[in-house]
């Protein structure tokens, strides 16, 4: 049995498609599928049931779905640790949601960069969700993101709840609340601007959640491309925003932000590593992390 007879079948579960899997692999049809063929062959069982639409595998296949994305992750983290180990010029990929560019994060990269000059950081914006399969992949080292995850190829190690707040435009008449804080019972009303557009689960779907949490349903969400455009649609008087407390730190023109009262009402900071990496830089980052959060007043959590 070779890796890539696992990565094909692994392909296919996920696609529920020979089709749309040969695409994404890049190979013809009629290969693939014989390729799972002979692993069906060689293994002695059905992985698939047969003549079903979407491909569905069968109580077999599930199972040994689950043993195979688990070596293919390990394979993919042996082989980048390997590569790391021998490398001379040390490169470390930090995945970043867009909005910890307003929080703390690049005091905490600053300071990583001045600690270890012999480390060469990369950054590439990657989604909370995106992220597993980029750590899982060899693409991202370091994930720092807002949304719970959980994956058992991946330790997510909760930094911060950072507090949500209302933005609104300083002539709305929310804006009387901006000393006393409010509820979000108390907006399921207005037009609220929900963002970003990226694939789900992101943001906007934490947002949601935390209404449905509270049993609150929201009359009017309107979906936006990200969080300056809720932000300016807000200026604007067109409707209000939740967003994270460090956003606020933006300064556009003619918004007051509001307290929320909720406790539920807040984000988590989260940094994300896969499960087995046992490398140098993290107990490094995470020291960063304690120092920036410590100098700013911030009470140092690292919950694993």
């Amino acid at each position: 049995m070779e890796l890539r007879h696992l990565r094909y079948f692994v392909t296919v579960v996920e696609e529920q498609s020979i089709t749309k899997a040969a695409e994404k692999l890049c190979i013809a049809q009629p290969p693939l599928s014989r390729q799972i063929q002979k692993l069906e062959e060689e293994l002695g069982i059905l992985l698939f049931e047969r003549g079903t639409r979407p491909v569905r595998t069968t109580e077999a296949g599930r199972f040994f779905y689950q043993h195979a994305v688990q070596i293919l992750t390990h394979t993919a983290q042996a082989t980048s640790m390997a590569q790391r180990i021998s490398s001379v010029d040390q490169t470390v990929k930090i995945g970043y949601v867009s909005s910890l560019l307003y929080a703390l994060l690049p005091q905490i990269i600053y300071l990583f960069r001045q600690r270890n000059p012999d480390i060469q950081v990369e950054l590439i914006e990657c989604g909370t969700h995106q992220q597993v399969a980029a750590l899982k992949q060899g693409k991202i080292d370091l994930g720092f993101g807002r949304l719970r995850i959980s994956d058992p190829s991946i330790k997510r190690m909760l930094l911060r709840k950072e507090r949500l707040k209302l933005a609104v435009h300083k002539q709305h008449h929310l804006a009387q609340y901006m000393e006393s804080g409010i509820y979000l019972a108390q907006i399921v009303d207005e037009s609220i601007f929900s963002y970003p557009t990226t694939p789900k689960p992101n943001f906007a779907t934490a947002v949601q959640s935390i209404f449905t949490e509270l049993g609150l349903v929201p009359k009017k969400l309107i979906e936006v491309r990200e969080i300056h455009m809720a932000m300016g649609l807000v200026s604007s008087g067109e409707g209000i925003c939740l967003i994270p407390e460090s956003a606020s730190d933006i300064g556009m023109k003619n918004l007051v932000y509001i307290p929320i009262l909720d406790l539920e009402a807040y984000s988590p900071i989260s940094l994300s590593v896969r499960n087995m990496d046992q490398s140098s830089y993290i107990p490094k980052i995470l020291d960063c992390i304690q120092e920036v959060f410590k100098d700013e007043q911030i009470d140092v959590r690292i919950d694993v």
